[in-house]
């Protein structure tokens, strides 16, 4: 996540985006690179034009102006996409959980939001796909959204904050969403906000610098002390920016764990080896190695956090991942795009 001018959560609470219609077409050549056919971006925001007026119209975006990441526009998102080999990017709306407090707005949001990505796909179906937003406030709504948007509009799989209401997704309120995602075999990307507590900001540091990588650690520790991990075998959980601290930490769950004061190790060890993460954090000489070394390529997923990384820093990003050496070329296919199509296979359907 890149340095915005506001806190992100300020910024979804006062941010969206803008598409446009465009007729089917196939990846360009330009995107077709990154090892066998074109990297699949699965940590990929947007936030089309109906989103927007329904933020303008909800009072969470002015009229005019608001953050940088929320001039999206398709034209410079596909641009970004094939100058960095980016075949197709799996949407995702990561909106605070908090924006959908009553039950009736929590319902028409989450529609608003998942019929605006929906477009955006039956628009260009091979350069994009899409996570579903679910309203977590409202576990039911959820439900009824979750079932929608993947019998109806066809998503990928959902979204889901890290929090809503200070609880974690560990909390036994989620489980009967948990139990449904879990008999549909669905894919679910966790998402980090600012941290509960709202602590007090470090001079300086914007709160995604740590605190993101914080509250998905705790994200992670919560689904797994609770059970929900072994619980729901069946579902396939992606943990954003590389799992946050968790791969660094591992040891220090582990030691806990054998005296009594965290999960047992037995349980961490195979949540830890059962997630997916993504590059976002972004992948690094500091990264890289831990994250490797811990779950292997096969569990890592290409990941740029576009738009909230803006097009400078997604090349960057590229360019570092590309000459890692921690990374065989078979290691960077299987990341870049193998990966993500095993895992989503309605997007390997439409990139046939």
């Amino acid at each position: 996540m890149d340095k915005s001018t506001m806190s992100r959560r300020t910024a979804l609470r006062t941010g969206a985006l803008a598409t446009a219609a465009v007729a089917v077409s196939a990846a360009p050549a330009s995107a077709r690179g990154g090892g066998g056919g074109g990297r699949i971006d699965t940590h990929h925001h947007a936030l089309p034009p109906a989103m927007r007026k329904w933020a303008v119209d909800n009072g969470l975006l002015p009229p005019q102006g608001g953050p940088r990441w929320g001039q999206w526009d398709l034209r410079k998102t596909l641009e970004t996409m094939d100058a960095n080999g980016i075949a197709l990017g799996v949407a995702s709306a990561p909106a605070p959980s908090e924006i959908f407090h009553g039950k009736a707005k929590a319902a028409a949001g989450a529609r608003v939001f998942n019929e605006s990505l929906a477009d955006l796909v039956r628009s260009r179906p091979t350069r994009f796909g899409f996570f579903a937003y679910l309203p977590l406030m409202h576990v039911d709504v959820a439900l009824k959204e979750a079932a929608y948007a993947l019998d109806e509009l066809g998503a990928d799989g959902v979204l889901m904050m890290n929090t809503a209401g200070g609880r974690y997704l560990g909390h036994k309120v989620f489980d009967p969403l948990f139990a449904e995602l879990n008999r549909r075999r669905a894919v679910i990307m966790t998402h980090p906000d600012a941290l509960p507590e709202d602590p007090e900001p470090i001079p300086g540091v914007e709160n995604y610098v740590a605190d993101f990588m914080y509250d998905t650690t705790r994200c992670a520790l919560s689904l797994i002390a609770s059970g929900t991990m072994d619980r729901y075998p069946d579902m396939s959980v992606i943990l954003s920016h590389g799992g946050g601290f968790l791969p660094y930490i591992g040891g220090r769950v582990e030691r806990a764990g054998r005296r009594g004061e965290g999960p047992s190790p037995a349980a961490f060890r195979r949540a830890f080896k059962r997630f997916y993460y993504d590059t976002a954090l972004p992948l690094s000489p500091y990264a890289s190695p831990t994250l490797l070394n811990a779950v292997g390529p096969g569990r890592v997923l290409y990941g740029t956090d576009w738009p909230q990384v803006e097009a400078e820093e997604v090349a960057h990003a590229r360019r570092a991942f590309d000459r890692d050496p921690n990374l065989s070329h078979r290691d960077r296919t299987a990341i870049n795009r193998t990966n993500a199509l095993r895992l989503l296979p309605t997007v390997a359907a439409r990139l046939r």
